[in-house]
């Protein structure tokens, strides 16, 4: 029960600070979702602390699944996802992390954003090593073929399970 409590207290604190807006100020805020992160990104992130990491991904879906190598399919964006979702719980168990919550946004209770992502999940990595070791590991680069199929991109957002009291 603590990690679907911790899991929402999470999801919620940073809903609030994506989609907050100040009514005082004139600035507009973007978000972009992708499917993969750009070299800055990248680097950024492996050369961070190597502390454990909670990652956050908030998905949105295609209506059709397209894969990148041109094969026909009839799966659904989600379906396809829902393959790279299963597959990837083992190669995330291989790596020492897990997947602790998961599920459907069923809509916005603060603030306002253009359009609303489809699903989200958590996952707990030891490290960011761990992370980078799972992502290079031919297995998953396999699996990810779905993801990227399925996905019509996502914000994928690091936070740390300390502070705040939690």
């Amino acid at each position: 029960m603590k990690k679907y409590l911790i899991g929402l207290v999470i999801i919620s604190g940073l809903m609030f600070f994506l989609i907050s807006n100040d009514s005082d100020s004139n600035e507009s805020n973007s978000y972009k979702n992708a499917l993969r992160p750009n070299p800055i990104q990248l680097a950024e992130f492996a050369l961070g602390d190597d502390d454990p990491i909670l990652m956050v991904n908030l998905l949105k879906f295609k209506d059709k699944a397209e894969y990148e190598d041109g094969r026909a399919t009839n799966l659904t964006g989600r379906e396809a996802y829902e393959i790279y979702a299963t597959e990837t719980r083992e190669h995330l168990a291989n790596v020492g992390a897990e997947l602790i919550l998961g599920g459907e946004v069923n809509g916005l209770l603060l603030g306002e954003v253009e359009e609303l992502w489809d699903a989200f999940g958590v996952a707990r990595y030891p490290s960011r090593k761990a992370m980078i070791a799972m992502a290079r590991n031919p297995a998953y680069i396999e699996s990810e073929k779905h993801r990227a199929a399925g996905l019509a991109g996502q914000l994928n957002i690091e936070v740390s399970e300390q502070g705040f009291g939690f």
